[in-house]
């Protein structure tokens, strides 16, 4: 044992020292019973994981209004088992949801495109998870009086050449354009595979797919394309080259206007956010919300497609 020296103090002195022990004993006793209490709750600090210990978990996932559908649906059904999180799904665009994550603005960025397509987007610092695939149609508003268009024609008609709908074949009215705006993977997959790479005409653009169906059902002329997760009776979806917008066709590539949608994580996934993505791969969204809004769940497809468009089977 320590040995205990006695000192002589004044009365003053003697009460000046009592206060401080208490203070001290007091002080010990709260951090005590604060370790205690935290031990359940307190996030791993190499993962940040806080969902075995019941902490709440939020997320936030941006971008893709293409994916959007998908990653909602998951989440609901998700958060009914997992009440500790609360998961938040916006739109905006690949091109903010890319550039989100990559700030770290954001847990997760929904896109319709590999990051490495993204000018100014540093691709390397982020992470792939590809969670379904989503096929894409031209589609126009029902009374224009075409289902079927050539390729060419397709290309005539968003480059601004053809005009009218009855140089198509269809009635004698003029062609509305209604475009994505510039930072919208949507975009970016239909000029890059329905289009061969040109360039859409000026014309009025929209952020929201949910916006674009609207405009082209009540708009004479119109004429867009949206993902098929978004398509119904409202609209008339068109053929190009005489093949259908289908799964099947989609599947083994002879329907070419498609994409991965990817969700991506600034660097690998802390645990919380991984049990979400990892979840996005089961078969109850996979076969569930995956076929039910018109996405393909990743092992439907034959073919596999890169970054640089290279095509192979599977």
């Amino acid at each position: 044992m320590v040995p205990i020296t006695y000192v002589r103090l004044e009365e003053g002195e003697k009460k000046t020292v009592k206060l401080k022990k208490m203070g001290l004993i007091a002080l010990a006793a709260g951090l005590l019973l604060a370790g205690c209490g935290n031990s359940d709750n307190k996030a791993d600090a190499k993962t940040g994981d806080t969902s075995s210990k019941g902490g709440r978990v939020e997320i936030l996932a941006v971008g893709s209004t293409a994916l959007q559908p998908l990653v909602d649906a998951a989440r609901e059904s998700f958060e009914q088992d997992n009440a500790n999180y609360q998961i938040t799904v916006q739109g905006g665009g690949s091109g903010t949801g890319l550039s989100q994550v990559a700030s770290g603005a954001v847990q997760i960025g929904n896109s319709d495109v590999f990051a490495e397509e993204k000018e100014g987007v540093p691709a390397d610092e982020l992470v792939d998870h590809k969670v379904a695939v989503v096929g894409m149609a031209p589609v126009a508003n029902k009374e224009v009086g075409v289902k079927a268009l050539t390729k060419q024609q397709l290309v005539d008609i968003f480059t601004g050449k053809v005009k009218n709908w009855k140089e198509v074949g269809g009635k004698d009215q003029e062609i509305a354009v209604i475009n994505r705006a510039s930072g919208s993977g949507t975009r970016a997959t239909f000029e890059k595979w329905a289009l061969d790479g040109a360039e859409s005409v000026q014309s009025q653009e929209q952020d929201s797919s949910g916006t674009v169906k609207k405009i082209v059902a009540e708009t004479p002329g119109a004429i867009s394309y949206l993902a098929l997760s978004y398509l119904d009776d409202s609209l008339q979806s068109l053929s190009v080259d005489g093949v259908e917008p289908t799964a099947e066709k989609i599947a083994t590539n002879d329907w070419k206007i498609w994409s991965y949608e990817h969700m991506y994580t600034k660097g690998e996934p802390t645990a919380d956010v991984k049990k979400f993505l990892d979840y996005m791969l089961e078969d109850a969204v996979q076969n569930g919300p995956v076929k039910d809004l018109g996405y393909l769940p990743i092992t439907a497809m034959k073919v596999e497609r890169t970054a640089d468009g290279e095509v192979k089977d599977l």
